[in-house]
């Protein structure tokens, strides 16, 4: 089993952890399309460019299926992925609205959903989760978060003073927190402190695993997968990053 992984940046590799942690596949291709992130602040055309662009990378490879660890792709660009691809293209948002479902049994609990721009602006949270008989939903786009991650800002005074420039005019804690960009998970121990151990956090890579694990036979464990990073831009500085939040030697 090879399996590719296609984000705009690092964040992506949220997903690539939680992989890991599950042995699934025998080899990971990660692409970051590190010279054009972040995506949340483009418009859906050049969203689905990119994403079709990012299919045809992984065509240089047998790739067995294609996880899409963007929330901004997920919900503008999926359909157009899966046409182009060979293989199944799964996306984030799914599997994070059926990860809240299954968190939250209560109907009524506030839940407050964290995305770039785009993602906000699709309303695919929502609706989905509004299907479901949700009705308590608060978005807010957070698209500084994207920068900060990407040059490894995960906690400290810069990380506190956004927080409060977002989070300031909230009455109360949410319920649950959805993690809507895949970025987001790297700063997950500082919203877990900031909002307290009662909000819930929904994590896009561990959502995406219980997806996975549901929806294909896995029929082996694959405890030394092999790994290979691609970025659009410096791809070293990809790597340097993967080894160090993945652990890897």
């Amino acid at each position: 089993m090879k399996v590719g992984v296609f984000d705009s940046g690092i964040g992506g590799l949220s997903v690539v952890k939680s992989i890991l942690e599950h042995n699934l596949f025998e080899e990971i291709i990660y692409f970051g399309d590190t010279a054009r992130v972040p995506y949340g602040s483009k418009d859906k055309n050049t969203i689905i460019r990119y994403a079709i662009e990012a299919v045809e990378f992984f065509k240089n490879f047998e790739i067995d299926l294609i996880i899409v660890a963007c929330n901004t792709v997920s919900a503008y660009a999926l359909q157009e992925m899966g046409e182009a691809a060979k293989c199944p293209v799964i996306g984030v948002v799914e599997a994070g609205v059926q990860a809240t479902i299954n968190a939250l049994k209560d109907k009524n609990s506030n839940i407050l959903i964290l995305g770039t721009k785009a993602t906000v602006n699709s309303k695919a949270y929502e609706n989905a989760l509004m299907q479901n008989g949700y009705q308590n939903l608060n978005a807010k786009a957070t698209g500084l978060f994207v920068p900060l991650v990407e040059d490894e800002i995960y906690d400290g005074e810069i990380i506190d003073a956004v927080f409060k420039h977002y989070f300031d005019p909230l009455e109360s804690s949410p319920d649950a927190l959805i993690l809507g960009c895949t970025h987001f998970p790297l700063i997950s121990d500082a919203l877990q402190n900031y909002f307290g151990k009662e909000t819930k956090l929904i994590h896009s890579g561990e959502a995406i695993v219980e997806q996975m694990e549901k929806k294909f036979k896995f029929t082996k464990k694959y405890t030394n997968p092999t790994i290979k990073f691609f970025a659009s831009e410096n791809p070293d500085a990809l790597k340097n990053v993967a080894h160090k939040w993945l652990g890897l030697k």
